[in-house]
């Protein structure tokens, strides 16, 4: 069978059984999995399915769930440190900075390691971890981490986050849409964004575009909100133009093929 055919099988497969995992279509096609995981890999760049921590299910536009951090640092890779580095370009000297847990907010942290004289408020501990040893003030929020990410969140965050009033806020998010905005399918963890933004003076959302036209249950913000928007243009099934005169300020960036 060639790789188009069973890909298309795979789609039919989870029309059927609304998810799998892969094992399960390892043993349905007959294939090696690794052989799956090269299908899945190419049909999650498509945005036709996604990731859930049980395996596989059919991308639609309501968001339920998602990856792990360590797994989704590496989807849209390439895309997520261009965007990263995009976003550095905002800093300046003196600014005062919230930076949110997430997978492309970390390549930010990481494109700010030889700037100084920054205050820097986190509520992710790996963050913290790559910028303690710059020259810059580093201060974490605390509060419960949360399994198998670097996100502190809770009552605790965000009480701790009552207490600045930040010139920057870089936001993550699971979804945005042109009208509903930033939203997030964990209320606890809507609740540290909306704090975030509530005390920021600017919002710069940094996101990939897989996020795009989708929406979970919580709202966070309304796109008005957002000042910046820095994404990339991979996600071909966007109506960007329809994006692009809808948000104050849409940036897109080119992604770099990233040395091994």
């Amino acid at each position: 069978m060639l790789p188009a055919e069973r890909e298309q099988f795979i789609i039919t497969f989870l029309k059927t059984n609304k998810k799998a995992t892969i094992h399960d279509l390892a043993l349905e096609f007959n294939v090696h999995e690794a052989t799956i995981r090269r299908d899945l890999n190419k049909l999650e760049q498509y945005n036709q399915i996604k990731r859930t921590h049980g395996g596989v299910v059919l991308n639609d536009s309501e968001v339920w769930d998602e990856l792990n951090f360590d797994d989704r640092e590496t989807s849209y890779y390439d895309e997520k440190v261009a965007i990263g580095l995009k976003a550095a370009e905002f800093v300046e000297n003196g600014d005062t900075l919230f930076i949110d847990s997430g997978s492309t907010t970390i390549h930010f942290a990481r494109a700010l390691t030889q700037k100084s004289n920054l205050t820097i408020i986190t509520n992710d501990i790996h963050i913290a971890s790559i910028l303690k040893s710059t020259a810059n003030q580093i201060i974490v929020t605390g509060g419960i981490l949360y399994q198998d990410n670097y996100l502190l969140n809770g009552m605790i965050t965000n009480e701790t986050l009552k207490l600045f009033n930040p010139s920057k806020l870089f936001l993550a998010t699971p979804a945005i849409d042109l009208e509903k905005g930033i939203t997030h399918f964990n209320d606890t963890l809507a609740s540290t964004k909306i704090q975030m933004v509530k005390q920021a003076k600017a919002v710069y959302v940094l996101t990939d575009s897989s996020k795009f036209d989708k929406v979970a249950l919580y709202n966070v913000c309304s796109s008005d909100t957002i000042d910046v928007l820095i994404t990339d243009q991979t996600n071909k099934n966007i109506d960007w133009q329809a994006y692009d005169n809808h948000f104050k300020h849409l940036i897109t960036v080119h992604a770099e093929a990233h040395p091994e």
